[in-house]
């Protein structure tokens, strides 16, 4: 495929940005399956947040556009096909992963209304309605925003101008696929659909995948690349579970259990690989210092904030303390990775555990200092649940850049869960 020649000729209504309810990641599919047995009647608001605020939205991308994209989106429903495969296709070794009460919603979904106002240089984008329904504007919000960002400074560019852009940008890609290639025993999948530089983009970042890397690359978060180019969709769950969860609690006995419930449905529902914890919504040490003795017999723990080193010593230490073999266990770096790290990672604990790497934004969205001013380097754009049943939902990290809620929560939060002080680490993507 041509991308340049693509970029410079597309109207979106010819070549939308969001071309599928599941041009998503699979995770959120999971989660939606979860919510939907479990708290149906859950009301959750959903925001966008701009953790770069020197990257202004409003300025860069016209309004009018933008609504266009998200009243695209709300017009999608499954296609035949989209519903076969989810409804026969085998995931992690299971066939029939979702439901057929799940699967007759979700067929008949569309998308519930949004929110949207200019507020000074950036947009303010709510999603407010029941949990199973607004929690999928997520993935397909941020990946409207990233590429109408990309497309407003594409915009300004000839087409051989372009070409010679792109011709660097897969150069760059490439030789990080050829280094990654010497690391023995790697297991990477692609985790960047969230801040992806466009849908054709990560496309072509998958097939490069596929073929630069073979058997090392184990699939796809993004459901429709995985089912177009036939690999497997990768992904478990997310801090929305626990923070919606634990902002329901009506006491602190509860706020602080509210954790394990979360985990405690989704042992119900999944086995073997689907079983990874992501411990550090409300810090890593003590999640696992209180968890329940059936949780260490879970596959593997997933670092996605704060220094993954220390994470990882945390993981292995905490299975050695309940009896466990670290070297019988996954952990799974996802936050914030490129090549050198990667490599460095897989050094350090390949022969301790088993390793793998989710890929996100430095796949999908690397194009830094590739234009003047950098101004397509990536950026900090998250979507989260902000409120649930009208209380708000709080999110600690490992990493208290990434902390979000009301200051009063925050405190109230880190007194429950017993977080001290924890080290700030620059939020990069």
């Amino acid at each position: 495929m041509d991308i340049a020649t693509r970029v410079y000729n597309h109207k979106w209504k010819i070549d939308p940005i969001v071309r599928s309810l599941i041009d998503t990641d699979f995770y959120k599919l999971l989660m939606c399956q979860s919510v939907f047995r479990n708290k149906p009647d859950t009301t959750v608001t959903f925001s966008l947040i701009n953790r770069s605020a020197q990257v202004p939205l409003a300025k860069l991308i016209d309004e009018g556009e933008l609504r266009e994209q998200l009243d695209h989106i709300r017009s999608l429903s499954l296609s035949r096909g989209e519903s076969t495969w989810l409804r026969g296709n085998t995931f992690y070794g299971k066939r029939q992963m979702f439901r057929p009460d799940f699967m007759e919603w979700f067929e008949g979904l569309r998308l519930p209304p949004y929110h949207l106002e200019r507020k000074g240089d950036q947009y303010e984008l709510t999603f407010e309605g029941k949990w199973h329904e607004v929690m999928l504007w997520e993935i397909p919000a941020l990946a409207v925003l990233m590429e109408l960002r990309s497309r407003a400074v594409l915009d300004r560019m000839g087409r051989f101008e372009l070409q010679v852009l792109y011709a660097r940008a897969m150069t760059r890609v490439w030789e990080k696929i050829e280094r990654l290639r010497e690391v023995d025993g790697l297991t990477i999948a692609d985790f960047g659909t969230r801040r992806r530089h466009s849908f054709l983009w990560q496309d072509w970042c998958v097939q490069a995948m596929i073929e630069g890397l073979g058997e090392k690359f184990t699939g796809t978060s993004n459901c429709l690349i995985a089912m177009r180019r036939e690999v497997e969709a990768i992904g478990t769950n997310a801090h929305e579970l626990p923070m919606v969860y634990s902002a329901l609690a009506d006491s602190d006995a509860e706020l602080a259990q509210a954790p394990y419930d979360v985990l405690s449905d989704w042992h119900d529902e999944h086995e073997g690989n689907l079983r990874i914890i992501l411990p550090d919504t409300y810090g890593t040490e003590g999640f696992l210092d209180r968890a329940p003795d059936w949780l260490a017999g879970w596959t593997g723990i997933r670092i996605d904030s704060g220094d993954p080193v220390k994470g990882a010593e945390v993981a292995i230490n905490w299975w050695k303390d309940r009896g466990e073999d670290p070297a019988e266990k996954r952990v799974i770096f996802s936050d914030g990775l490129d090549v050198q790290q990667i490599q460095d990672l897989h050094a350090q604990f390949s022969d301790r555990t088993k390793v793998s790497f989710g890929w996100g934004t430095l796949l999908t969205n690397d194009f830094r200092k590739l234009v003047p001013d950098d101004a397509l380097a990536p950026f900090s754009l998250v979507c989260k649940a902000v409120a649930a049943n009208g209380r708000p939902t709080v999110k600690l990290s490992d990493n208290p850049e990434k902390a979000m809620g009301p200051k009063d929560e925050i405190e109230r939060y880190k007194r429950v869960f017993g977080v001290g002080k924890q080290e700030r680490q620059a939020v990069i993507v």
